[in-house]
């Protein structure tokens, strides 16, 4: 007679309350009241039923191998949803910098293959590049308009070197910064991501509804477009369940590109132009020119872009469920950003950062396995080299990706609240922290252009808000609960001196 399976002893305080509908509910698609009695650190409110075998009980979900076909599939509905993200950066490179036709899609097709080389060494983890969770690297945000800033005062030439410079300051800085993670508790953290969500959320927002002030704003048909993606996507996550329920975000992105097709809002004209085969072209705008002083302002960036990554990495281990090192799997992180944009530099474009957007998708879905951005990855090189299928994903209307990123980045804040929940905010000082940090981090988010009347580079370090939000609660947190109990401890050993 088999001895009957016992559960493993508990370390944590984690609440594992037993599910009371299912009699043996382990595969069931659509249980959430357990979590892989293996993993014990696992947070994540969903576990993908296929996450799991016998021959895999002790493998984490996210280092689990997955059918190949089901592993490609995930991956491509990565590459839907953060496909935007590159093509509206080289757009913008383009139209600012005024680049012909074939050197905006030669960039392009460089940010592509960047873009899945990142998530390649981020997910895969290769020697000490990586922490082999589930990200993806993309161009764009605040180094974007660093990378702009820079070639329009000095050229392109020099911001290209610009950014192999900050990627190689990157390397000598990341020892000495690696000493300080220990001044970013989840208390800090949480409040970063929180405003990293809330800047995504308004970026979403900002596709669906155009920017205020330009010709078309506010489009009711937009607005009509995004609503519906949202809508399709919340309708498959309801009425479905297993795989096509983790397929949702897809799905409702397919489902509202249909709709806009059916409304006569996708001009495919464009699509079968040009060759079959693009690709990227080394140094397109010459050897790179290296000028410290152009550079200092990326530089300064990236130490808040170190500090951006340490909230990534944590908040990726929380959804995935998967316990980290802090000391070794945040420089893990950094060391993969900074080679990525050393190698981009090259190719001409701005830095490259792991993304935080995916991790809404690997939320939402369920689907924790690293391997699933890895052959996001995989995906995005290809697209690279093929030139007809970026220009089909390039007609996608920008509403339904806004309302479908919407959703995902919304996810996001949520995260980061969650976070905070775990943070003492019963502590008075921990609340101020909290709301100090919050207040002046989604001041550039929610006032657009309140600092225009400082200089130019401190407006664009200080019209970050997540670079400011992360200052401003890291400092805080450093004199609440640092400084201030060493100082009051001493003057208390003190006078305990004094009255003997």
């Amino acid at each position: 007679m088999s001895r009957p399976r016992q559960s493993p002893p508990r370390t944590d305080q984690t609440d594992r309350t037993g599910c009371t509908e299912h009699t043996d509910c382990t595969d069931h698609p659509d249980c959430t009241d357990h979590s892989d009695p293996t993993d014990r650190t696992n947070t994540t409110d969903r576990t993908d039923p296929t996450d799991r075998t016998d021959s895999q009980a002790d493998v984490h979900p996210v280092d689990a191998s997955r059918p190949l076909g089901r592993i490609l599939l995930f991956g491509i509905q990565h590459v839907l949803v953060m496909a935007a993200t590159p093509i509206s950066a080289i757009f913008l490179m383009s139209a600012t910098l005024r680049l012909d036709a074939d050197l905006t899609v030669d960039l392009l097709s460089a940010a592509f293959v960047l873009s899945g080389v990142g998530s390649l060494i981020q997910s895969l983890g290769p020697w000490k590049f990586g922490p082999r969770l589930p990200f993806m690297m993309l161009p764009g945000g605040a180094p974007l308009v660093l990378f702009l800033a820079i070639a329009g005062q000095h050229g392109l030439r020099t911001a290209c070197g610009a950014v192999i410079l900050t990627a190689l300051f990157t390397f000598v800085v990341l020892p000495v910064f690696s000493r300080l993670l220990r001044f970013f508790p989840a208390l800090v953290i949480g409040t970063m991501i929180v405003i990293v969500g809330v800047n995504l959320v308004k970026v979403g927002a900002v596709l669906v509804t155009g920017r205020p002030g330009r010709p078309g704003f506010a489009d009711p048909a937009n607005l009509a477009l995004g609503i519906a993606t949202i809508a399709f996507t919340v309708g498959f996550y309801l009425l479905f369940s297993g795989v096509v329920r983790q397929l949702a975000v897809m799905l409702g992105l397919l489902a509202g590109t249909a709709l806009a097709a059916a409304l006569g809002r996708v001009d495919l004209g464009h699509a079968a132009d040009g060759g079959l085969v693009g690709l990227p072209h080394l140094m397109p705008f010459g050897s790179p020119q290296f000028n410290l002083l152009a550079a200092l302002p990326l530089m300064l960036y990236s130490l808040a872009s170190m500090a951006e990554a340490t909230g990534q990495t944590v908040i990726n281990a929380e959804a995935v469920g998967k316990e980290i090192d802090r000391r070794t799997d945040v420089p893990r992180t950094v060391r993969g950003d900074a080679l990525t944009s050393f190698l981009g530099g090259f190719f001409g474009l701005p830095l490259m950062v792991t993304s935080g957007e995916n991790i809404g998708i690997v939320r939402v879905t369920g689907v924790r396995s690293r391997f699933v951005t890895a052959a996001a990855g995989v995906v995005l090189i290809g697209i690279g080299f093929l030139a007809p299928v970026t220009r089909a994903i390039s007609v996608i209307p920008a509403a339904v990706v806004g309302g479908t990123a919407m959703v995902v980045f919304a996810v996001i804040t949520v995260l980061g609240i969650q976070l905070l929940g775990r943070s003492d905010l019963d502590r008075h000082t921990s609340t101020f922290v909290v709301a100090v940090a919050l207040a002046l981090g989604l001041l550039p988010i929610l006032v657009p252009g309140v600092y225009g009347g400082f200089p130019p580079n401190a407006r664009i370090l200080l019209e970050s808000g997540v670079a400011v939000g992360a200052f401003v609660a890291a400092v805080l947190n450093i004199l609440f609960h640092h400084v201030r109990p060493a100082v009051v401890g001493r003057l208390s050993a003190l006078r305990t001196e004094s009255d003997r």
